[in-house]
């Protein structure tokens, strides 16, 4: 195999990578990410500063795996040395809106003036959720943790059945930055 199929992650200085079976599990200030990557059809190594990739066909297909292995490898350090953090911007019109983070959920009550929360999970067990004023504020290491968890709360308040344009009532995701 040519060096141009393989793709090499440098592993940074505070971070641990450990392998086990199909579970590769990254270690760092921020927290532990694991994953599991027994669908990728790639064959993963780690050695002392790097992390090696090979495909394990030769078709374009199957080398475009490892750039997409790379970039979630890449990421899981990024998580685990800085942090992943999304705000979302409460925005209401004229029934306040009110959101309150309850165990493993968010709720947003009061919206459009309905009686019941709009309920909404937080995805992942190292994922953070606070509210700061009119913010939401979603952090933790693992980036499709982070993510998903801020599109499910921007998605409990979508308008149904009334034009979007004009009712612009709900929580947006304004701002993704990595933490610090």
């Amino acid at each position: 195999m040519s060096t141009k199929e393989k793709a090499e992650v440098l592993i940074p200085e505070n971070v641990n990578i450990i392998k086990r079976d199909h579970i590769v599990v990254v270690t760092g200030r921020k927290g532990t990410i694991s994953k599991d990557i027994h669908k990728l059809p790639a064959a993963i190594t780690v050695t002392d500063r790097t992390v090696t990739i090979e495909p394990d066909g030769k078709r374009k297909s199957d080398l475009a795996i490892t750039n997409t292995a790379k970039s979630i490898i890449a990421n899981m350090f990024k998580g685990v040395e800085k942090g992943y953090v999304y705000k979302l911007k409460i925005v209401f019109a004229h029934f306040p809106i009110t959101v309150r983070v309850k165990g493993r959920e968010i709720h947003v009550e009061n919206f459009f003036g309905e009686r019941s929360a709009r309920i909404s999970h937080i995805v992942g067990d190292t994922t953070k959720v606070s509210v700061m004023g009119d913010d939401v504020v979603v952090d933790g290491p693992s980036l499709e943790d982070v993510s998903q968890t801020a599109a499910n709360i921007e998605s409990s308040t979508k308008v149904k059945g009334k034009d979007q344009r004009v009712f612009l009532d709900g929580l947006y995701i304004y701002s993704r930055n990595e933490g610090e």
